[in-house]
């Protein structure tokens, strides 16, 4: 992952939070510099543009769920098919928390629809991973067709983030967790 200055690594966590809270295409780099209480030449000479900034946001979300994730499946044990339902359960965390508005990576594509965007890749590499990791869980858990399966349950993790966006539904995770059981055939969900 690569290194900031403290004040660019200052401006990647204020744009974090204000791309994620008000909106990418909503904020001006004249507000980004403001808040993170920075210059517009440390903006420049960090990220070179609005546009890679919105990138390395995105990135740097990217390398911590991962590790959080990863992590998390580390410490809650037990089969694979428990730690496969158990991604749905990390997950529904984030739902509970005060100021969630969705997961950022589709809130990014749905803002940034140019597929030349900096910030396409990433957004296509996080849901990737998360994908061959369901994928992944499946082969372990002796599933048929690992790959539809991760597929399938990614559709499902994305369905219950649009649910929280559209009516607020902060069980919705849980509900695809449910639904994931039932897939694959899982007796507690």
């Amino acid at each position: 992952m690569h290194r900031y200055s403290p004040g660019g690594q200052r401006l990647l966590e204020v744009a974090s939070e204000v791309f994620y809270t008000e909106g990418i295409r909503a904020t001006g780099v004249d507000t980004l510099v403001e808040r993170a209480g920075v210059s517009k030449p440390t903006l420049y000479a960090q990220f070179g543009s609005k546009e890679n900034l919105v990138a390395a946001v995105l990135e740097w979300r990217r390398a911590v769920r991962q590790a959080a994730l990863t992590e998390f499946l580390v410490q809650t044990g037990g089969s694979a098919a428990e730690r496969l339902l158990a991604v749905f359960d990390w997950l529904a965390r984030g739902h509970g928390k005060e100021g969630f508005r969705g997961c950022p990576f589709t809130n990014a594509a749905v803002e940034l629809p140019d597929p030349a965007h900096p910030a396409r890749e990433v957004i296509s590499a996080y849901k990737g991973w998360l994908r061959e990791r369901l994928g992944e869980l499946a082969a372990q858990a002796g599933l048929d067709d690992p790959d539809e399966i991760g597929y399938a349950l990614l559709l499902l993790i994305d369905g219950a983030n649009a649910r929280v966006v559209v009516d607020g539904d902060r069980g919705a995770m849980l509900k695809a967790k449910a639904a994931a059981a039932r897939m694959i055939g899982a007796k507690d969900a």
